[in-house]
């Protein structure tokens, strides 16, 4: 058991760095490349990894042969957990690997993102400049975040549902509560935020 987590793990991490090489010369890598990106010296090797990563669905082969990654893999190691109230060491074991697009999408096929202009939703974490991750589709419940148009102007607010009444709601005391007079169109409930702090 604990062999096979273990090799699932090396599967990931040997994933990781096609992955990242993929991302930096926009192709994949040749077997001869590989080599030294596994840091192994016979392309027998490489090719067992090649079979791990096809048996896994992680790779697949296009109509040529030539490979492909099944879907984005654009992963950074998880290290471990660390106290947001009192420091505490991290751990140094690298625990996994995680995809941002597997962690934070369900639906992949039925989700966008926007960035967000205004300060509506500041109260809820949500500031200017930050990406908000959206589905479509997806029916929303009262305390939601939503992305709707109301009354022919698009906006990102709480969805408050009460009785057969619908309201909109800023998480900023300034703006006032939205009541949709003629059109409300939902286009999508806000999934996660993403805040990037230095580029």
């Amino acid at each position: 058991m604990l062999q096979a987590m273990e090799t699932k793990r090396t599967v990931k991490s040997v994933a990781q760095k096609i992955a990242d090489f993929s991302r930096r010369h926009h192709r994949m890598p040749t077997f001869e490349e590989m080599l030294a990106l596994l840091e192994v010296r016979s392309k027998s090797v490489v090719n067992f990894w090649v079979n791990k990563l096809l048996e896994e669905g992680i790779l697949d082969k296009d109509k040529k042969g030539h490979l492909t990654f099944v879907k984005p893999l654009i992963g950074v190691p998880l290290a471990g957990d660390v106290s947001a109230g009192f420091p505490s060491p991290a751990e140094e074991e690298l625990r996994d690997v995680i995809s941002f697009d597997e962690y934070l999408i369900n639906n992949q096929s039925k989700s966008f993102l926007l960035k967000v202009d205004g300060d509506s939703m500041t109260g809820a974490g949500i500031m200017p400049g930050d990406l908000v991750l959206i589905e479509r589709g997806r029916e929303p419940k009262s305390g939601d975040i939503v992305i709707a148009e109301v009354d022919g102007s698009w906006t990102m607010k709480y969805f408050l549902k009460r009785g057969k009444e619908i309201y909109l709601e800023a998480a900023n005391p300034k703006y006032p509560r939205i009541k949709p007079q003629s059109e409300l169109r939902l286009g999508g409930v806000v999934t996660a935020v993403v805040r990037k702090y230095h580029t």
